[in-house]
């Protein structure tokens, strides 16, 4: 799969999240052999979890199937948009190798644009990241939503 299939992917779901007000923002995460693991879009809202986001949902949920615990370890994630500081170190601390976003967030993201968390160096994990993939979609997703709040 082409990151864009990856992304399209995390568009997909994300489409999920405003039936229960929550953010529209989606995450899907692909084993080493590229089968999906888990796909989870925003849910804070609906759960009333303020760290149920899409990344860490998505996650939780390939961590249960993936089969080496906690450990994603050859593993991709796709998302619709930059991952906040929370959802970054969560990425690092599963072992996660590739993060594939659509839109940057210079507010919150934490992958490149206000903070790199994923890339400090005195982390013992830095997974590859692949950002700005669909961005004009993932934006307009975001835009659509807060437009029509």
């Amino acid at each position: 799969m082409t990151d864009e299939d990856l992304v399209r992917s995390a568009l997909e779901v994300a489409g999920r999240a405003p039936r229960t007000g929550d953010v529209p923002i989606g995450a899907v995460v692909w084993g080493p052999d590229g089968t999906e693991l888990a796909r989870a879009c925003n849910a804070r809202e609906a759960l009333g979890d303020p760290t149920a986001h899409a990344e860490v949902l998505a996650l939780r949920a390939a961590a249960a199937v993936h089969g080496d615990g906690w450990r994603l370890g050859g593993c991709t994630l796709a998302v619709t948009v930059e991952p906040c500081t929370m959802c970054a170190g969560a990425l690092v601390l599963a072992r996660v190798a590739r993060v594939v976003f659509g839109a940057w967030e210079p507010r919150t993201g934490a992958v490149g644009s206000l903070w790199d968390v994923v890339r400090d160096r005195r982390l013992n994990h830095r997974p590859e990241v692949v950002g700005g993939v669909l961005e004009d979609e993932c934006a307009a997703l975001m835009r659509g939503f807060f437009a029509d709040m």
